[in-house]
């Protein structure tokens, strides 16, 4: 692991830039395609870490997929004609290959045994795994399959009604790929609406869902059909120089392209009711997914209270949230996040140490935080815990320092925006 020191100033944004493709659109785009009977491409595929465990793993279930930069040919042969994996799977630090997957190796009538590194073995698995073996899945694992590592003894499932317990994307998707496998119908009934792009894409390869707000059914036993599909770009990655330039004074930047979903649009949301200059105009759509242009300019920011339905859309663009409230007039109360305990690191934890270790006024809350503003930055280390978007929020918070910042463990940044260092330096020069 290695460090970078960014020194200031760093200020004054300028120009223009497209961010590398949505990560959760990613990892789902390649799990149609490769479950699917002919060759799709896929352009603008994000090749991060996370999005290539879940490439890796259908390669081992014998799915031939060539890779030229961010595009990708897959070869599918139809579910009928996976192998076995010779090997455990490794998920490596990615939750969504894990949870995502788990609903796919539970339904195909093969063994599987799969890993993730200790980070993501820490994280919880139960939430899937219950729902999934009320379905018939054979999987065991140690704390009685609550955890990785994880074996899969693909049964014939059977179609039933969950209702979730959690609000997660994750969790949903699953069920509704161990859905398409199952025999008979299958229904998930969310608590509240997440990021819909399973139901999107399950649309644009052939396989027919029914959609009553948060009710989703499938009939099983459908086949995907192979589909062309370029991603969008990444809001959540697009998030940290929303923030970066609405903090920095005389900036002013476009960001081109970006996944415009209404499930993932919380940081416009958020940083509009803040008082950020902030605008996003969609001029298209990928299949179903509203793609467009944000810009947004220096804006002086006010604090808020972010609660309740505004949490599940904004659940991954909380850090870079945090700190832009540290320069907002009065206080801003995260709640109802309890999740961000769960990510890839505790992150309320996270980003509470690392934003008062450079000098912000931030209280921990058992689901959130609250934090007081405007506060000047100093200059200091951010340990990223090897997650992304610390790493990331520690980045974009040097610009408003007074002192060099030293992010901790950059390389995890790779995991979701391996040009970001690139794009940040194209911004500041």
């Amino acid at each position: 692991m290695s460090a970078i020191e960014l020194r200031p100033p760093q200020k004054n944004l300028r120009g223009s830039l497209t961010v590398p493709g949505d990560k959760s659109i990613s990892h789902r785009a390649v799990i149609f395609a490769s479950l699917s009977q002919g060759v799709s491409q896929i352009t603008n595929f994000l090749t991060g870490e996370d999005c290539m465990r879940t490439v890796e793993a259908f390669r081992q279930l014998g799915v031939q997929i060539e890779q030229s930069g961010d595009e990708l040919t897959v070869y599918g042969k139809g579910i009928p004609h996976l192998k076995e994996a010779e090997l455990p799977v490794n998920f490596g630090n990615s939750g969504t290959t894990a949870r995502l997957m788990s609903g796919v190796l539970a339904g195909i009538l093969l063994f599987t045994s799969a890993y993730g590194d200790p980070s993501l073995s820490k994280r919880p698995m139960d939430r899937v795994v219950h729902p999934l073996r009320e379905m018939g899945a054979s999987i065991s694992g140690r704390k009685n399959a609550s955890v990785l590592p994880l074996a899969f003894e693909g049964t014939k499932l059977k179609g039933t009604t969950h209702h979730l317990q959690v609000r997660s994307a994750q969790v949903k998707s699953a069920l509704l790929l161990a859905g398409m496998l199952a025999e008979g119908e299958t229904t998930v009934v969310e608590l509240g609406v997440t990021r819909n792009h399973t139901e999107m894409l399950m649309s644009q390869f052939g396989i027919n869902i029914d959609v009553e707000g948060s009710k989703i059914t499938i009939q099983g036993g459908q086949q995907p059909t192979a589909s062309n599909f370029r991603v969008p770009g990444d809001i959540s990655s697009a998030a940290f120089f929303i923030v970066a330039a609405a903090i920095s004074s005389n900036s002013s930047i476009t960001i081109k392209d970006v996944g415009l979903n209404s499930t993932r649009d919380g940081i416009i949301q958020v940083m509009e009711h803040m008082g950020a200059s902030v605008d996003a105009i969609i001029h298209s759509y990928v299949g179903d997914e509203p793609v467009g242009d944000i810009h947004i300019k220096s804006s002086a920011l006010k604090g808020v209270r972010i609660e309740g339905e505004m949490i599940p859309n904004l659940i991954d663009e909380i850090p870079i949230v945090a700190l832009a409230a540290t320069q907002a007039e009065g206080t801003t109360i995260i709640k109802d996040a309890r999740e961000l305990r769960f990510k890839e690191t505790d992150r309320i934890s996270a980003v509470v140490n690392n934003l008062r270790a450079l000098g912000a006024h931030v209280e921990p809350q058992e689901d959130g935080m609250i934090i007081h503003g405007p506060t000047p930055l100093k200059g200091g280390k951010v340990d990223s815990f090897g997650d992304h978007r610390i790493g990331m929020m520690g980045a974009i918070a040097s610009l408003v320092c007074d002192a060099p910042v030293t992010i901790e463990d950059k390389e995890c940044i790779n995991i979701s925006y391996p040009t970001f260092f690139d794009h940040l330096n194209q911004l500041t020069n």
